[in-house]
């Protein structure tokens, strides 16, 4: 095995385990939330349940990231060439950890709202949805830098 190949191998590993990190912490604070909520209204389990699940998107970005770039570990020889690799699979890896963790926060606050007035659910999905845009920033970038090595 080249060392190209282990630096590939280990920045594929990264963005797949810190984009899930921030989905597992995103999703862990939305089901709390969720579920007191729930524990007074159970009819209010489809107005909360997008909400509850929007964290758990950077998780399936880095995978798709860790997908994509794992076709290109077969070209990876020198050294340099692994290090290109990981880089380019940062902005995905770092911005899935981050908007994972601050989704998760913003959507606790909507989810208690809608646990207060019901007729909120649609219109606060906005919020939380505008901290995926970076998440998606991120991983078109990472295609983007992977598609060219």
């Amino acid at each position: 095995m080249t060392s190209g190949y282990a630096i590939g191998i280990i920045g594929i590993a990264l963005c797949v385990l810190l984009c899930g990190v921030g989905s597992a912490i995103g999703l862990y604070k939305t089901g709390s939330a969720a579920a007191g909520v729930l524990g007074e209204d159970p009819k209010k389990f489809g107005k909360v349940l997008v909400l509850v699940l929007l964290p758990a998107t950077q998780g399936i970005y880095g995978f798709i990231i860790g997908i994509i770039a794992s076709s290109s570990l077969g070209n990876l020889e020198a050294a340099a060439q692994g290090w290109s690799l990981l880089g380019a699979v940062l902005p995905m890896a770092l911005s899935g950890l981050v908007t994972g963790i601050f989704q998760g926060k913003s959507s606790v606050n909507c989810i208690y709202a809608v646990g207060k007035q019901e007729s909120l659910g649609g219109k606060l999905i906005i919020y939380p949805a505008m901290i995926e845009f970076y998440a998606i920033l991120g991983l078109i970038i990472s295609i983007m830098l992977v598609a060219g090595i």
